[in-house]
């Protein structure tokens, strides 16, 4: 059975038919979803929607991208109280975005400030709380948000674990922080032609060191480009990478179930 280590259940694109969906990810031998919380009206969607299935969890954060939007000064006070949810496993998604442009009115300078505030404010409290942390990191290219976000990850060891979601970065980028004891996820942008990195490092992590996801709606695996994503699709990344790495799926759903339930604390799917 597979976990979807990140998917965006909440979002308006699946709202219509979220039964539908959340039926076909069942039949597809999806035994766990972990909704992701993108900023307060996010996280507590994503945590109803725990309350109302069993096979779902939720994590509570507030994106990078989404920080210029937050104007309560008790932000973090709030995200304190919904992380306290018993059905709340993580901190996130949070982290920093180099990719996108700043909003109208701010220099790119001090979003990526208010992104790195947010972000180190989150960490504090993951570590508080005793939660792990699932990061974004984007980049136009090279590796500059990457360096930010290790910068800030690294005062952290030993007291927090986190998950740099969407990984497409050469393994040997990830390697120094998995041996710390964090993680990196794959999902469906492993299957496309002009994406090696993640492709090799899919190929080369060890077990126990990556999970599997869907980033669902968006980023379907082929064929499903051009289409919304869902959480069933996972099976065909999890096929992909199975073959990619010479495994069975069976093998690479129990190892990377098992990795996602002990990150986010939750008891093995069955």
């Amino acid at each position: 059975m597979l976990t979807d280590s990140h998917a965006h259940l909440d979002s308006s694109a699946l709202r219509a038919d979220l039964d539908a969906v959340l039926s076909r990810a069942a039949a597809a031998g999806i035994s766990r979803i972990i909704a992701i919380g993108c900023d307060l009206v996010s996280s507590r969607a994503c945590l109803q929607l725990a309350e109302q299935h069993p096979a779902i969890d939720a994590t509570v954060g507030v994106h990078p991208t989404y920080v210029t939007e937050v104007t309560d000064s008790d932000w973090l006070d709030q995200l304190r109280a919904l992380a306290s949810h018993p059905r709340c496993v993580g901190i996130g998604e949070t982290g920093m975005d180099f990719y996108h442009p700043p909003p109208d009115g701010w220099s790119e300078s001090a979003y990526h400030d208010r992104q790195a505030a947010f972000f180190e404010a989150q960490l504090a409290l993951a570590a508080d709380a005793r939660l792990n942390v699932v990061v974004h990191q984007r980049d136009r290219s090279g590796l500059a948000c990457w360096d930010a976000i290790r910068a800030r990850v690294t005062p952290w060891h030993g007291k927090l674990r986190c998950v740099f979601h969407c990984w497409l970065h050469p393994w040997e980028t990830a390697a120094p922080m998995i041996a710390a004891g964090h993680l990196i996820s794959f999902g469906g942008v492993v299957t496309y032609p002009k994406a090696p990195d993640a492709a090799a490092a899919a190929t080369n992590a060890p077990d126990g060191s990556f999970m599997l996801e869907t980033d669902c709606p968006y980023l379907p695996p082929v064929p499903h480009r051009g289409k919304r994503n869902e959480p069933a699709f996972l099976s065909l990344t999890a096929s992909h990478i199975a073959a990619l790495r010479g495994s069975s799926l069976e093998a690479l759903a129990a190892s990377t179930s098992a990795t996602a339930a002990a990150f986010f604390r939750r008891p093995p799917s069955s």
